[in-house]
């Protein structure tokens, strides 16, 4: 707006005669600009829009898959699954019907175009003869410069032309506006949890005991649905206690409260008597090793995928071999043709289910934890692999306070405490012996489990 003010004052001062006479073709400028710049910003949308409705022909329904499609690369990086179904046919039919229609309507498109574009291109020639014939004569009459036509026609056909393409972008500078201000709005977002720095606490070392003092806790997300009622559970220094109960009584929640990966509703988690939210996160963090149930392994080689247990230093080989042999994993890796630096696949693709795992303890044990977390590490194993993990597991668990979630009761009767959750609350803890004695929740799923394997 002020670069078509600053035109017309240019052009008025030069000659008021010639700038009424082009003036009353500013109108159909701003229009000629408007549909040149619609034309440019519609060609490129057009491309984008063809190439991402394409690319969700690997979904059920084409439309539908707006935000939550499959992609084309998928169908191709699953494309053993496609074979099985024998649909290659029906993907490939999918995918060029859609481009043979998208063609179509886009030639319609184009003829539209091509006659708006060729009006708006038409306007600001013919503007520029009027004002060129105009201008003319009134030079032959004595009353302008010759180079004054040139000031008035450059001054407001041009600035008309620009101001038409701006107004056609100012949606989008509307959307960048909105788009700024939610970038922003998470800038200066504050976390609940502080992720280091802050006036926390450091302690210079770790005895490695946990104390989960009458917790109450709901997830941010599902604040109507509480996972934790007044749950209180003590571990010593050095101890292994075992979570155990159905599924959805909330024992991989307390697995993410001791990592603070959330703040409890009401109580308080504590290591080493101390309430951890008085403690530096990074430091907690420091003092914990988690193995879970799905191992993720980063595209690399196996020594990458160790060292990462650790990344304050750079590990030598001998502590890779070191921790590799506690994990039952080494004589398996020297096996290999590259050994250490044999790469593992896109999430340890190259590898077996056991082997990841044992991969994973490894890395675990890299970084020395005084406190292990194993969240149903050997639940998705079979019988062979299940038993390699099991004694790489027990190794790791010499020495260290051990908290482990486990489905196969199986596993975890040597155990020094078990803690039976049903609902969030504890209904009973103690030896695999004791809770067999009182024949109550605990004997009742091991009699399950055994009646299932029968």
């Amino acid at each position: 707006m002020s670069g078509l003010l600053v035109a017309l004052g240019v052009a008025f001062v030069a000659s008021w005669k010639l700038s009424l006479a082009v003036l009353v073709f500013v109108p159909l400028l701003l229009m000629a600009g408007y549909v040149y710049g619609e034309g440019i910003k519609g060609s490129a949308k057009s491309t984008m829009d063809m190439t991402e409705q394409g690319g969700k022909v690997g979904d059920r329904k084409l439309i539908f898959a707006q935000g939550i499609s499959r992609r084309t690369a998928e169908a191709i990086s699953n494309i053993r699954t496609v074979a099985s179904l024998t649909v290659e046919a029906h993907f490939e039919d999918k995918f060029n019907s859609y481009f043979d229609n998208f063609i179509r309507k886009e030639r319609v498109k184009a003829a539209k175009f091509g006659l708006f574009f060729g009006l708006s291109q038409c306007i600001p020639q013919f503007s520029q003869v009027v004002a060129i014939y105009y201008g003319a004569h009134l030079v032959s009459s004595g009353e302008i410069e010759f180079d004054t036509i040139f000031k008035v026609a450059m001054a407001l056909i041009r600035t008309s032309i620009a101001v038409g393409r701006t107004f056609s972008f100012a949606p989008d500078a509307y959307k960048a506006r909105l788009a700024a201000k939610h970038i922003f709005h998470l800038l200066n977002r504050k976390p609940r949890i502080e992720n280091g720095g802050g006036d926390y606490t450091c302690p210079t070392e770790c005895r490695g005991e946990v104390t989960l003092d009458h917790i109450e806790f709901t997830y941010p997300s599902r604040p109507d649905a509480i996972i934790l009622r007044g749950l209180t559970v003590t571990i010593k220094p050095g101890q292994r206690v075992a979570l155990v109960g159905q599924s959805g009584c909330g024992k991989s929640t307390c697995v993410s409260l001791v990592e603070r990966f959330y703040d409890t509703s009401r109580g308080c988690v504590r290591i080493d008597s101390v309430d951890i939210r008085s403690l530096d996160v990074q430091w907690v963090r420091a003092q914990l090793a988690l193995v879970s149930q799905e191992p993720v392994l980063f595209n690399t080689t196996i020594y990458d995928n160790i060292a990462y247990g650790d990344n304050t230093r750079t590990p030598t080989m001998d502590e890779v071999f070191h921790v590799a042999k506690k994990a039952n994993i080494h004589n398996f890796i020297v096996s290999l043709p590259l050994g250490y630096y044999t790469n593992v696949g896109e999430c340890g693709s190259q590898l077996s289910g056991g082997q990841k795992q044992r991969i994973a303890i490894a890395r675990a044990l890299l970084r020395n934890p005084r406190i292990l977390l194993i969240d149903e590490a050997t639940s998705a194993l079979d019988t062979e692999s299940e038993k390699l993990v099991q004694e790489a597991l027990e190794r790791a668990q010499e020495g260290r306070t051990c908290i482990v979630i486990a489905h196969r009761l199986s596993t975890i009767r040597s155990a020094d405490k078990i803690v039976v959750m049903q609902e969030g609350v504890v209904v009973e803890e103690g030896t695999h012996d004791e809770l067999m004695a009182r024949e109550s929740f605990y004997c009742d799923l091991v009699q399950k489990q055994v009646d299932a394997l029968v």
